[in-house]
């Protein structure tokens, strides 16, 4: 507890412990809430500079931009499939300090010169810091025209998410002696702890009865009650186009089957990983894994269609990641130990152990459905 203590942001500890003695107790969800998103201490909004994913851990565009080249394939081809409207819009939530936006306009800039006067990409990110240095990058790079701020239009384009959707707060369940329960914080001897409870919301039976759910007694699960609501707003956002969503998880029937029988909430602090929420309140990421049989009930719910779920290795070979990486020994100033990294780095994003299992939904409205997206040339 000693540890945790001098691991965590002081002032949040304060704010949860004030707000759960007035309380009582709260739920998981609203304690994720604001260890991930309090406006002056949560773990992505505060000003501590962090490379990569907080330095907690490397997601895919920060291990090389071989990755966001991948991407701005599947992109040029879907403002193809739309013929090319102006603009054509790409605004991607969770955008950081802008690493997977830069490498994706170079490789517009390369692949597909000719699209850049009509796009408009437009990040959304909570962090003012990071959208500060992003807006910074990509005028400094040379990109300031393609540069714009999500308006309440609807857009034609394509809406994309990397690694968003794991940080949506949670609520904590259990089947214990037959019921469900939920898993609430509480303040015990000291520090953060948990107990069981009713649910705090009938919602959380529903959304177990309406994936076709059954937890087994002693079972710890994961609910993301905001999935929904946030496909409702991404909805009626897009006039016309795509919703390429990149993220670890499985759907239902794996999801909450017997190979995650204690749930898959995640903590990631300084590159190690554990399944303790309490370690560095404040200061560590916060994850769980997505339910995509979800997403695309809420998807379909909201009309949008779905075009494909895959995995990102399959995703990234068929948008030709092989190819980018044979051309990439004639890039100028290629060295050998470069070539190295980057062959590395590309076998960590389709590894199936590693990144190579994270998974490709892609979703849209008023598309053109019969023709195939060249990162969905295999499904699951």
């Amino acid at each position: 507890m000693d540890e945790a203590q001098a691991n965590s942001n002081p002032h949040l500890v304060d704010e949860l412990r004030t707000l759960i003695e007035h309380e009582g107790r709260i739920t998981f969800a609203d304690f994720m809430q604001a260890s991930l998103y309090h406006p002056k201490f949560g773990y992505y909004v505060n000003s501590i500079a962090r490379p990569g994913r907080g330095g907690d851990f490397l997601t895919a565009p920060e291990a090389h931009p071989i990755f966001g080249y991948t991407l701005a394939r599947q992109i040029a081809q879907m403002a193809g499939l739309l013929r090319r409207p102006e603009p054509f819009t790409l605004r991607e939530y969770g955008a950081g300090a802008g690493t997977l936006a830069l490498a994706l306009l170079e490789g517009l800039q390369v692949e597909r010169p000719d699209l850049l006067p009509t796009l408009r990409y437009e990040p959304v990110e909570i962090n003012p810091a990071r959208l500060s240095e992003l807006r910074q990058t990509l005028i400094d790079e040379g990109f300031e025209a393609q540069l714009g701020a999500p308006t309440d239009s609807p857009l034609t384009g394509c809406i994309l998410a990397n690694e968003f959707l794991d940080a949506l707060p949670v609520h904590r369940v259990a089947m214990q002696d037959g019921a469900l329960v939920e898993r609430y914080v509480v303040w015990r001897d000291g520090w953060f702890a948990e107990e069981s409870g009713p649910p705090s919301t009938p919602a959380l039976e529903r959304y177990l009865a309406d994936g076709g759910i059954e937890l087994v007694e002693g079972q710890i699960a994961e609910i993301n009650l905001e999935l929904a609501e946030w496909i409702g707003t991404i909805a009626a956002q897009l006039k016309r186009g795509y919703v390429l969503l990149i993220d670890y998880g499985y759907r239902a029937e794996k999801l909450f089957g017997p190979d995650y029988r204690e749930g898959t909430l995640r903590a990631y602090y300084q590159h190690t990983v554990s399944d303790d929420p309490f370690r560095a309140i404040g200061n560590q990421d916060l994850t769980a894994h997505v339910d995509f049989s979800a997403l695309e009930r809420a998807a379909r719910a909201h009309g949008l269609c779905v075009l494909g779920l895959t995995t990102q290795a399959d995703f990234l070979s068929g948008a030709g990641i092989g190819e980018l990486l044979v051309s990439a020994q004639q890039w100028e100033g290629m060295t050998f130990d470069e070539y190295v990294a980057l062959r590395s780095a590309v076998i960590r994003m389709i590894e199936p152990g590693a990144m190579g299992r994270f998974r490709v939904l892609i979703l849209g409205r008023d598309v053109p459905e019969r023709e195939p997206l060249i990162g969905l040339s295999t499904l699951l």
